[in-house]
């Protein structure tokens, strides 16, 4: 059975964690988690990177930042995962859904303008697959209209838009590193801020409300209570685990990317035949093969494949339900306009498997299978 996802894991991993619990030193913001915040620093060019214990809490902790409050909007797709409107649901905000281009799944920037409202705090951004949204017209509509844009760059370490790091264009940036992301700490994510101001304010936080930071710096002599917050550090075994991964972040990359094109190449004929359509990555975006999707012509014929994949040993998935179909979606957020493509769209999407370690050879098995369904 060729798998869906297998986490990546770098050979050094389990040296770094065996050094943390012989230094006993597994809670949070120790060596390793510092080494991932540098790292992610120096590799965006983002003026601070936090790391939290999943990206949810990164975009809590974003939301808090913005100081989202009851009854503030906040304009996103509905084609993404819960947390991207949980983390503005728990600040009694309203998610405000806008529909999604076709051909990256992203969020349609034409259409931001028209959703905004007197109410309207933030839009959330959502870089599918590691695509990048069309973050300069998104960026205009924010500066007109005074909004902070946060980007849920979950699936995005590593990829850019124009020669910028997804992840650092907005005012914030949230990135997972969960087990079905191409870098993994298991449970985890990182806040990215590029505007320094926030930062103190976004350690507090993080800190469980303390400036407990500023302490282990040595800025103060004790530490206190000071704002609210809450807990959002990983534990320093799980930054160990990532950062061995990180040290060969090139080359997971390379690796992917390797897969993402074989799969392309050996895809493109059903395309030209008019049987599938496969992903878009616009000019000017830089994408980091986080996955490799194909659309069917329906739901009923993704199923169909779906199913005709696993008989052949492969486990392919589809993805997100839309957020405004969904019981919570219709409690506490509402669609702007017309779904013309949201649902549609999600309804005909399949994933192949894709991760650190597909061979080629299990890439062409694959491809082999579709073409044998279409064929």
């Amino acid at each position: 059975m060729i798998n869906f996802n297998v986490p990546p894991y770098a050979d050094k991993a389990m040296d770094y964690i065996q050094e943390c619990v012989k230094n006993q030193k597994i809670c949070g913001d120790g060596k390793y988690t510092k080494l991932c915040n540098e790292w992610i620093e120096q590799k965006t060019g983002t003026a601070k990177c936090l790391m939290t214990t999943s990206c949810t809490h990164a975009t809590e902790l974003a939301a808090l930042l913005a100081d989202i409050m009851p009854g503030d909007e906040v304009i996103m797709p509905s084609y993404t995962f819960v947390s991207t409107a949980n983390a503005f649901v728990l600040r009694g905000a309203v998610p405000v859904f806008v529909d999604i281009r076709p051909d990256t799944m992203n969020i349609d920037e034409k259409l931001i303008e028209e959703a905004v409202t007197e109410r309207t705090r933030a839009v959330a951004v959502v870089h599918y697959a590691g695509v990048a949204c069309e973050m300069d017209t998104i960026m205009e509509i924010a500066a007109r209209h005074g909004l902070f844009v946060i980007e849920d760059a979950a699936q995005a370490v590593m990829s850019a838009y124009k020669g910028k790091a997804l992840g650092t264009i907005g005012d914030f940036g949230a990135y997972s590193f969960h087990e079905t992301k191409n870098y993994s700490m298991g449970e985890g994510g990182a806040l990215l801020i590029r505007d320094g101001k926030y930062v103190e304010e976004a350690e507090i936080i993080r800190e469980k409300g303390t400036n407990r930071s500023k302490y282990y710096r040595g800025q103060i002599d004790k530490y206190t209570w000071v704002n609210y917050g809450s807990s959002y550090l990983p534990s320093d075994m799980n930054a160990a685990y990532l950062y061995a991964q990180l040290e060969i972040a090139d080359e997971i990359n390379r690796a992917r990317l390797e897969i993402w094109d074989r799969y392309y190449r050996n895809l493109e004929p059903l395309r030209q035949a008019g049987k599938i359509e496969l992903p878009t990555v616009p000019e000017g975006c830089v994408h980091n093969a986080h996955m490799f999707y194909i659309k069917a012509a329906d739901m009923e014929e993704r199923t169909a494949l779906i199913q005709h994949l696993k008989e052949n040993g492969i486990l392919s998935v589809f993805h997100y339900i839309p957020l405004h179909t969904a019981a919570a979606g219709l409690k506490f957020g509402r669609f702007h306009g017309e779904d013309r493509y949201t649902t549609r769209e999600s309804e005909r999407l399949a994933r192949l498997p894709m991760y650190y370690g597909l061979t080629l050879e299990q890439v062409d098995y694959i491809c082999d299978m579709v073409r044998k369904f279409y064929v």
